[in-house]
């Protein structure tokens, strides 16, 4: 692991594989940090001749923590996003691309693959929209438009996903983030019961820091509908969803590939929010096959 300063604040990134090889960015989701992508998933991706790169964003692990900085309530946030009004927000989905974007500059990267999941997906839209030149190809997956009409999360992915530990002892930590793991993750794909309490473990000891989650969440609810951005959107574009996902249900994934053009969708039956170890060889292959055939058309960094 390593640690840069980026868009003007310290961000924690590793670097995996061979530097020569087509860079692919990996950019996680709300309240995650980089070890949520599965090591598996990165060296399946390296294996097939890529340089991967996987970091914590701001306000979570070990990148810059905005302590101190409080965000609006979810109910205040949502009420002026119904009346057309843009809320004040500690920081923007813009900002966490610029993340994105002053990370690649920072290690001497031009143009890169740019994979993101859940929020990450929505961060990673933002890159190839904003700054299309430094998207080679975009792989949104388990993420949305943020249009208001889709369905919304199950009520017990939500709840779980929003309610506070009844404290910080490690024990009950360790249980409240089984329990999310649990809700929210694929059906047909249970993890295993000690794989996952080590790995929740692990993640708690690296860092817990549950004041970061509500500035991410302010960041999404405030960035409203990308749809009419999305359409802009050059990069090649795939789209990778579960058919089982309780929190951002598939009709998210659908409105992201009929939102830009060209986009393919390919979804998992049995596939919730996470990334499952049966699924890191399709999933891999499928981001692979999509960042080769877009750098033969567009170009490699």
């Amino acid at each position: 692991m390593a640690q840069i300063t980026a868009n003007g604040i310290a961000i924690e990134y590793e670097d995996h594989g061979d530097p020569a090889d087509p860079p692919i960015l990996l950019i996680m989701g709300l309240g995650a940090q980089l070890t949520l992508w599965p090591i598996e998933l990165v060296e399946a991706l390296a294996g097939r001749g890529f340089r991967v790169i996987r970091y914590d964003n701001r306000d979570i692990g070990l990148s810059h923590k905005f302590d101190g900085v409080k965000a609006p309530g979810i109910l205040p946030l949502m009420l002026l996003g119904r009346i057309g009004l843009a809320p004040r927000v500690p920081y923007t989905l813009n900002d966490m691309a610029a993340d994105a974007v002053g990370l690649l500059d920072a290690i001497g990267i031009e143009r890169a693959h740019i994979v993101g999941a859940s929020m990450g997906g929505m961060i990673a839209q933002h890159v190839a929209f904003t700054w299309p030149e430094r998207a080679i190809s975009l792989t949104s997956i388990m993420s949305t438009t943020g249009n208001r009409r889709l369905p919304p999360a199950r009520k017990e992915a939500l709840d779980v996903l929003t309610r506070r530990p009844d404290s910080t002892d490690e024990a009950v930590l360790v249980a409240h983030g089984m329990k999310i793991a649990r809700t929210i993750g694929s059906p047909a794909y249970p993890a295993e019961e000690e794989r996952l309490r080590a790995n929740v473990t692990a993640g708690i000891r690296r860092s817990y820091y549950p004041a970061g989650l509500q500035r991410q969440i302010a960041a999404i609810i405030a960035d409203g509908d990308r749809r009419k951005r999305l359409r802009g959107v050059e990069a090649p574009t795939l789209v990778l969803h579960g058919e089982a996902d309780p929190l951002v249900p598939l009709a998210g994934g659908e409105d992201t590939a009929a939102a830009i053009r060209g986009a393919r969708l390919r979804t998992f039956p049995g596939m919730g929010h996470d990334l499952p170890l049966e699924l890191v060889e399709p999933m891999a292959e499928e981001i692979a096959q999509h960042a080769r055939a877009a750098g033969r058309t567009g170009g490699e960094a």
